[in-house]
């Protein structure tokens, strides 16, 4: 297709998209590739240029288990989630707020936006209480995880007030307790969370596979298109693997206030505006 009829197809969406908020979840490849962060960064700023105002939310997971191994502590998992003592929520924190987070604002203003580093301790924008159980297959059991935290509520102000003044707020996934300790939460969940209370336009999720698959080892099985019904079928049915299961929730809380959810595959080039500008798309959009 030549370049003006791309611009062309582009222009309805532009249109459409105009004035309102998108939140959009880095992880995986965009985040570990410094070149593949670089381009997703520009499409972030390139959306803010043509009037959508984007809110990114980061994971960094590899990231904590790199760190953690250097300075001599063995990761530990439950039902898919870090045990998060003392010492290792220092190590998340420096990782997420210090490293990631930072990270990302430095290639927003490189390109021209200006990005603001938030947390959930940033005008108490993400409440959780400590995690006091978890669910492997049917069964739900009683454990302890340390500073492992369950998003209770969303404070979106703080949010909305830099948006209105033309920043790109790039949030890390720490939450804060009544009584002001630091929890460690799920980055797609709180991606979720913080959709449904900004009621934004779109939440997008860039993963390290092409959408959401019936078969995880069949990319040909990928579902284009998906009704919030069926997300719930597939989660309640055991066919979602345990790292999209947190990504398929997210999306399926963000649909239950009408924000119109996408996974799509961040190792592809552009694949942010390939989604949300052309009629073809890339991904799974969950409706």
């Amino acid at each position: 297709m030549s370049r003006e009829k791309i611009l062309i197809e582009a222009l309805p969406y532009i249109r459409e998209f105009y004035g309102s908020t998108m939140v959009i979840k880095l992880g995986g490849h965009a985040l570990v590739d410094e070149a593949t962060m670089e381009d997703v960064i520009k499409d972030v700023v390139l959306l803010r240029f043509v009037g959508i105002n984007p809110v990114v939310v980061h994971g960094g997971g590899p990231e904590i288990t790199r760190l953690m191994e250097r300075l001599g502590k063995q990761p530990k998992f439950v039902a898919g989630l870090r045990v998060t003592d003392d010492e290792t929520m220092e190590i998340v924190r420096m990782v997420l707020v210090g490293s990631v987070n930072e990270r990302i604002v430095s290639l927003i203003s490189k390109h021209g936006g200006k990005g603001i580093g938030l947390s959930g301790n940033d005008g108490r924008l993400i409440i959780a209480e400590k995690l006091r159980r978890v669910r492997r297959g049917d069964v739900e059991e009683e454990v302890d995880l340390g500073w492992v935290g369950e998003i209770k509520a969303i404070n979106p102000e703080v949010i909305k007030m830099v948006v209105t003044h033309g920043y790109i707020p790039v949030v890390s996934p720490i939450a804060v307790d009544e009584q002001g300790n630091s929890l460690n939460v799920n980055a797609d969940t709180t991606a979720g969370e913080i959709a449904a209370a900004l009621k934004a336009k779109k939440l997008i999720i860039l993963t390290d596979v092409p959408g959401l698959l019936r078969d995880p080892r069949d990319l040909s099985t990928l579902i284009s298109e998906i009704s919030r019904d069926e997300a719930r079928r597939l989660i309640k049915g055991g066919v979602v693997e345990s790292g999209m299961l947190p990504k398929l929730e997210a999306c399926v809380k963000a649909a239950s206030v009408g924000v119109v959810c996408h996974i799509i595959d961040g190792r592809k080039p552009h694949s942010l505006l390939l989604e949300l500008f052309t009629d073809a798309g890339v991904g799974t959009m969950l409706r």
